[in-house]
């Protein structure tokens, strides 16, 4: 005796009765490989960090941090940082003071996007910078003035003074 599948079984069956198999759903008009279509962000997380800033930063490197050049100690660079944010924090154009005294190699402004916000283009994931930066730049407020301290694991470039301008 020779066995038919049940599948093919069922198959005849309904063919037998003239009842038709429902078409296939519909293809979706999105080329394949496409990105599915993001709504908007959000302002905040659930944390209550914001979503995206724009931060302007100033990089003040010392000889031993990691990619400096410079030729300062670390105690001299500490009195530069906080010089600079005692002149920002009184009102002096933060532009001036990044291009008079920075170390950062880029143009100094930033678009931050928190964790699990995907960046667009020209942006930053959070988690691409040192940690630090990031924990001071979602911590502080737009016009405020942050400092995020050398350390070797969470901020080996040096001191970055950090005003959130976004």
């Amino acid at each position: 005796m020779k066995w038919i599948p049940l599948a093919a079984v069922a198959l005849l069956a309904l063919s037998a009765c003239g009842k038709k198999e429902p078409p296939p759903p519909p293809v979706p008009s999105a080329p394949l490989g496409a990105a599915p279509a993001a709504g908007p962000r959000p302002e905040k997380l659930a944390n209550g960090e914001p979503a995206v800033i724009t931060v302007k930063h100033i990089l003040i490197a010392f000889e031993g941090a990691q990619r400096s050049e410079q030729k300062r100690t670390r105690a001299e660079a500490e009195k530069v940082a906080f010089e600079a944010i005692n002149r920002a924090k009184s009102g002096e154009d933060f532009d001036k003071i990044m291009k008079e005294l920075s170390s950062d190699p880029g143009e100094g402004t930033y678009t931050l996007v928190n964790t699990g916000i995907p960046p667009g283009p020209g942006e930053f994931d959070r988690s691409g910078m040192v940690r630090a930066f990031g924990d001071v730049g979602f911590r502080i407020s737009v016009g405020e003035v942050g400092l995020a301290d050398y350390d070797k694991e969470t901020s080996p470039f040096g001191l970055h003074i950090i005003k959130r301008v976004k």
